[in-house]
């Protein structure tokens, strides 16, 4: 996906004029720029490759569960370009797939973090990933996020987690209390 920041810049300063307010001001006049920069860091995630990232470790090591517990994120709603934010909890128990880095782990979830999103989708995206990639006995992933679009407009209602869930393997059955 390839990113046209004059075309961001033009966008947001078209925006601000739709409103009634002039991006010409001094203090406005550097915000279409910034506006562009940030979206461009937010879309970040479109140009992940994960089977590079998803290499397995060579070597041989005793498998155990591997689940790292709360990886902050935040994401933008597709429906109204809100924020939402929230942590995931991700692991796995390898298998032949072997073994990844753990930092390989977080970038999973900030590859699909970084787009236009919803959260069940990108529950289902990144324990889609774990199950391709490391072929494990048992993967699972918890997202657990607040939505502004919940907060800021509609119903108003802030503070409200949204919970999604999803185990494979041997975990359907017996789950690791980081996962209940």
């Amino acid at each position: 996906m390839g990113f046209d920041s004059e075309r961001a810049e033009r966008a947001a300063a078209e925006l601000l004029a739709s409103f009634g307010i002039e991006s010409k001001l001094p203090e406005l006049r550097d915000t279409p720029s910034r506006v562009a920069a940030f979206w461009a860091e937010r879309m970040e995630g479109y140009s992940i490759d994960l089977a590079s990232e998803l290499q397995p470790i060579a070597g041989q090591l005793q498998p155990c569960p591997v689940i790292l517990e709360r990886v902050p994120f935040a994401s933008t709603c597709e429906h109204h370009l809100a924020p939402f934010f929230g942590h995931v909890t991700l692991g796995y128990f390898p298998d032949a797939g072997g073994i990844v880095g753990l930092s390989k782990l977080i970038r999973v979830v900030h590859a699909f973090a970084d787009r236009l999103q919803v959260q069940e989708r990108m529950t289902w995206q990144i324990f889609n990933a774990l199950e391709t990639y490391l072929c494990p006995k048992a993967w699972g992933v918890l997202v657990v996020a607040e939505h502004t679009c919940i907060a800021h407009r509609g119903v108003k209602t802030p503070d409200v987690p949204v919970t999604t869930l999803l185990l494979g393997g041997s975990w359907q059955q017996d789950c690791p209390k980081a996962f209940q």
